[in-house]
C-alpha cells in the first residue's frame, strides 16, 4: 500500500509538472517600439500576434502559435506579442483593424499577414511560408 501511495504521488507530480514544460519552451516577446526595430535591425524574422485577452479567436491561435514556436525552422525567430487595446502606435503604423492578426517580418519587411486563421494547418502553412 505504500508503495502505491508514492507510485500515485508521483505520477501526480509529474502531471502537475506537464503545463510547465510545455509553455516553457515557449517565449514571447511583449511588443516594444525599440525591441521590434532591434529585432528588425538584426534581420531577424518576427512573427507577430495582435492579440487580445477577450478575443476567442486570438485564443484559438494561441496553441497554433505555440506549436510553430517550437518548429526548428522558426528557432531563430522571434515571437511577439502586441496588445490590440494598449499598442496603438503599432496598430496604426502597420494598418491593422483587429485583434487576431498574425504578421510576419523577415529582413525588416513585413512578408505576410493572416487574418482570424483558427484552422491549424493553414495558420502554419501561412507563417512557414513567409520564412
Amino acid at each position: 500500500m505504500k508503495h502505491i501511495r508514492a507510485l500515485i504521488l508521483a505520477i501526480a507530480a509529474l502531471f502537475a509538472a506537464l503545463p510547465l514544460a510545455a509553455t516553457a519552451q515557449v517565449s514571447w516577446t511583449n511588443y516594444s517600439a525599440t525591441s521590434f526595430a532591434a529585432a528588425q535591425q538584426e534581420g531577424r524574422t518576427i512573427v507577430v500576434d495582435v492579440h487580445a485577452d477577450w478575443c476567442p479567436t486570438c485564443r484559438a491561435q494561441t496553441p497554433i502559435l505555440n506549436e510553430l514556436r517550437s518548429d526548428p525552422r522558426l528557432a531563430d525567430a522571434i515571437f511577439m506579442r502586441v496588445d490590440f487595446d494598449n499598442d496603438r502606435d503599432f496598430l496604426r503604423a502597420h494598418r491593422i483593424a483587429r485583434q487576431s492578426t498574425i504578421l510576419v517580418f523577415r529582413d525588416g519587411d513585413e512578408k505576410g499577414r493572416s487574418i482570424a486563421e483558427t484552422n491549424r494547418g493553414r495558420l502554419r502553412t501561412f507563417v512557414l511560408g513567409q520564412i
